[in-house]
């Protein structure tokens, strides 16, 4: 009865004795795992490591020249290039289209005021036209075809009345002596002049001046007639050739303006 006692008392020794040894190894792994220095000092945790510095990097610059634009952008700016270019012509072409509008305009009006004048009748709502067209850079032009407009002198009454004064051009005036007058009469029996040059006579001036009348040369008329004997009997007819040449030279420079030097825009 006293043996099993004994083998019992050893096996429960034992079994203490492993629950013991669990017990204490269990206390250590613990012990261990929160108590970092002691398991440093075991040299079971190694040391931490030094912490990493990086490296510096050298970076290294590439010339912008070196570096060719994106393809995008080289073809945005051909694009942009394009429609500069043909913006710039659409402008020209509207700029060249106003010119030759104007142009057209002011040649109108010119031609219209030469008609009125030819006819001898009122310019009426062109003297605006004109002023407003020509005004600023030929105002004594636009006032001379003004003011022919308003006493008017036609081709075919400065015919007429030529006609009518011719035998007092012929004749002399008043303050021609007697001797003046028959050496006169004598010279349109016999002239003596050289074949190129034109008679002097009188007559042959008058009738001269007579057909450069007829076709219009009122300017190289108007000539001739001052040089004939009696031109001062017809002081009337040369006051009107006068203001028609003057007419009819403003009439032309206001011409050659709308048609040469361009037009100025009304304000």
């Amino acid at each position: 009865m006293n043996a099993p006692r004994t083998r019992m008392s050893w096996s429960a020794r034992l079994l203490i004795g492993l629950v013991l040894i669990l017990a204490g190894a269990a206390a250590s792994v613990w012990t261990l795992a929160h108590y970092q220095p002691a398991a440093r000092f075991l040299g079971i945790v190694p040391a931490a490591p030094p912490p990493l510095t990086p490296k510096p990097i050298a970076l290294t610059t590439v010339p912008a020249t070196q570096l060719p634009p994106p393809q995008s952008a080289v073809s945005e700016n051909a694009r942009i290039a394009q429609l500069e270019e043909k913006l710039s012509h659409v402008e020209n072409a509207t700029q060249r289209a106003e010119g030759f509008a104007g142009r057209a305009d002011a040649l109108v009006v010119a031609f219209a005021a030469r008609r009125a004048i030819d006819r001898g009748v009122a310019l009426g709502y062109l003297e605006n036209l004109l002023v407003d067209r020509f005004g600023a850079q030929h105002q004594q032009a636009v006032g001379t075809i003004i003011a022919a407009s308003h006493q008017p002198v036609r081709l075919n009454d400065l015919i007429a009345q030529y006609e009518t004064v011719g035998p007092d051009l012929r004749r002399g005036g008043p303050q021609d002596s007697w001797w003046t007058n028959f050496r006169r009469g004598l010279g349109s029996l016999v002239e003596v002049r050289r074949a190129d040059r034109p008679s002097a006579n009188p007559d042959a001036r008058y009738s001269r001046a007579l057909q450069r009348l007829s076709s219009g040369d009122v300017d190289q008329a108007l000539a001739e007639t001052m040089r004939l004997p009696g031109a001062a009997n017809a002081t009337d007819w040369v006051d009107k050739a006068r203001r028609y040449i003057a007419a009819h030279r403003a009439l032309d420079e206001i011409e050659s303006a709308a048609l040469l030097t361009g037009v100025q825009q009304p304000g």
